[in-house]
């Protein structure tokens, strides 16, 4: 029984569920986890993740598709991201088929808010970790909890995907061999500034460039790139300290396997900018965000897609993986976890 929510006028932002998955890991194991009704965390004013940040999170939704059936898109893939960014925060790593298991039975406790098929809203679900025991020293963590709750979102546009204009950015989203490959939440802490500071200044985005050189395109600190070259090739940034977006993963082999485009990832020079076609955003939110201008300083990049719609290539693209996603194209071997039927 769906929950009488306005499914159409949804926003992206936060509606509390009534059961969230919770796990500890104490005396060098974690524990069995359990549904709970109780949103609340409770921890030491002392807490690692107080003190030093020490919190790693994931992303990733599930769907109602056109034969009725609840999915999640590649979760497999969050679970290992999750053991690289904790390996990388010092943080015991959560089983990777616990934690699929672990967004199954979230997910089953809350089908009433899986909204319904066309809606366009989705839920979006989102695992989380924390030090959650007293650490005054600067160390890890001994004990940690484990976490994921749902939340039903609208489309991350309103009224269909305008291009937006990004700005490249003064600032650094990661220091050269840090922590921008993985999805600590100190990465989005750092952003914080940078995109309130475009926002004010009438820019959707910040484009970073690479921290040792600054001449190389990154992301955009919640987003991968991809651009689409005049004669039709996908191109993506290749670099240690961008974070692997699962969805930019996905769009690469169905622009070589479903669409029979060419790929490159590789590095890409900010120089090269002006002579592409098509530029986007990718990620679990929008799946795809069309630029239609980068501002540099003063110098406008602008695409030869425009301001008004989402490129042509770009769109194929889009309308490919979000088929794939909603049923509609027969997916990849793996890559939809059926939920419920």
């Amino acid at each position: 029984m769906s929950k009488n929510i306005d499914w159409s006028n949804l926003g992206f932002g936060y509606i509390k569920t009534e059961n969230r998955f919770v796990s500890n890991y104490k005396d060098g194991a974690w524990d069995e986890g359990a549904i709970t009704t109780d949103d609340m965390v409770v921890i030491s004013e002392c807490a690692g993740v107080l003190q030093y940040a020490q919190t790693c999170f994931e992303g990733l939704k599930a769907y109602r598709t056109e034969d009725g059936k609840v999915v999640c898109f590649r979760p497999d893939l969050n679970a290992s991201r999750m053991v690289d960014s904790c390996e990388r925060l010092e943080m015991p790593t959560f089983p990777e088929d616990k934690f699929v298991e672990a967004v199954e039975k979230v997910v089953q406790a809350n089908l009433d808010y899986v909204p319904p098929y066309g809606s366009g809203a989705t839920l979006y679900i989102r695992p989380y970790m924390f030090g959650s025991n007293p650490v005054i020293g600067v160390k890890p963590a001994d004990e940690y909890q484990f976490r994921i709750f749902v939340t039903p979102v609208g489309p991350y546009f309103k009224g269909g995907a305008k291009p937006i204009t990004i700005r490249v950015s003064d600032f650094d989203r990661a220091a050269p061999h840090g922590s921008g490959h993985i999805k600590a939440g100190l990465n989005y802490a750092m952003s914080l500034h940078a995109i309130v500071d475009a926002h004010n200044k009438g820019y959707a985005e910040n484009l970073y460039l690479d921290p040792a050189t600054r001449t190389k395109v990154e992301e955009t600190g919640g987003a991968n790139f991809i651009f689409i070259t005049k004669d039709g090739k996908l191109v993506t940034p290749k670099s240690d300290s961008i974070l692997p977006s699962i969805t930019r993963r996905s769009l690469m082999y169905v622009a070589e396997h479903y669409l029979g485009m060419e790929v490159e990832h590789r590095e890409v020079y900010l120089d090269e900018l002006k002579d592409f076609a098509e530029c986007g955003l990718c990620g679990t939110a929008a799946v795809i965000s069309p630029v239609g201008k980068i501002d540099d300083h003063g110098t406008e990049i602008c695409f030869p897609s425009g301001m008004e719609e989402m490129g042509p290539v770009t769109k194929k693209l889009y309308d490919t993986l979000t088929g794939i996603q909603m049923g509609r194209i027969e997916a990849p071997e793996g890559w939809i976890k059926v939920i419920a039927e």
